[in-house]
């Protein structure tokens, strides 16, 4: 399996972005998937996961009503749409899936997701 991130890109601060990530391989009933991101001298921190079976979906405080989850089974695929970007917003974002475990159980900041994807760079000016 191999996930490929994209729709990163320089914007200013108010605007959107939607990131992509795509499943190639062996992607079905995929348990739970979620998006991470890392900032320049920062930890990899948790932005939101989701179930893909029921739709759940679960944020980080610090996304929390400006950003939405979501995944079109069909596709494999898993969104990220970023809506009122903010500087602090500015990081490498990744994408992770896992086989057995939901996003209810793993949680927004656990990193124990069996494939993870490259990044895709978000930049946010203000």
């Amino acid at each position: 399996v191999q996930l490929q991130a994209c729709g990163g890109g320089l914007v200013q601060a108010g605007d959107s972005l939607r990131l992509s990530c795509l499943a190639r391989g062996r992607t079905s009933g995929f348990a739970g998937m979620g998006w991470f991101r890392q900032a320049p001298g920062k930890e990899r921190e948790g932005v939101s996961c989701i179930t893909p079976s029921d739709g759940k979906t679960y944020y980080a405080d610090s996304v929390k009503g400006r950003f939405i989850i979501s995944s079109d089974n069909a596709k494999n695929t898993v969104y990220l749409q970023m809506n009122s970007l903010k500087p602090e917003d500015t990081a490498v974002y990744y994408c992770a899936a896992d086989r057995a475990t939901t996003a209810q159980t793993m949680g927004v900041s656990n990193f124990d997701y069996d494939y993870w994807g490259q990044g895709t760079l978000v930049t946010v000016s203000s």
